[in-house]
């Protein structure tokens, strides 16, 4: 089952920036084949469903690996039957309904 996803990893560290982890999570998304798009308080994800939880799972996993003690995520995601829809069909919808 196709899937679309956005989602917020926050990694606590003493640092402030996290777009070290970001990128890291970037390259597993991007490594799984999944289709994502990067936004400045998260990533938009696009894949089967099994293939987009197992990306998020080995970001917990790696993100502990690399120190990182806790770390909380955000998701929301959504699922249809009725017909396939990607990312861009839902932005070109309410562009198309802007004019």
């Amino acid at each position: 089952m196709k899937v679309l996803a956005d989602l917020c990893i926050i990694p606590f560290t003493e640092n402030l920036s996290v777009s070290k982890y970001v990128a890291i999570c970037e390259k597993i998304f991007k490594d799984a084949g999944l289709k994502t798009k990067l936004h400045s308080y998260g990533t938009d994800i696009e894949g089967e469903w099994d293939d987009v939880f197992g990306a998020i799972k080995k970001c917990h996993e790696v993100l502990h690996n690399e120190g990182v003690l806790r770390i909380s995520s955000e998701l929301r995601f959504g699922t249809r039957t009725d017909k396939e829809q990607s990312m861009e069909d839902k932005i070109r919808s309410v562009e198309e309904k802007l004019k």
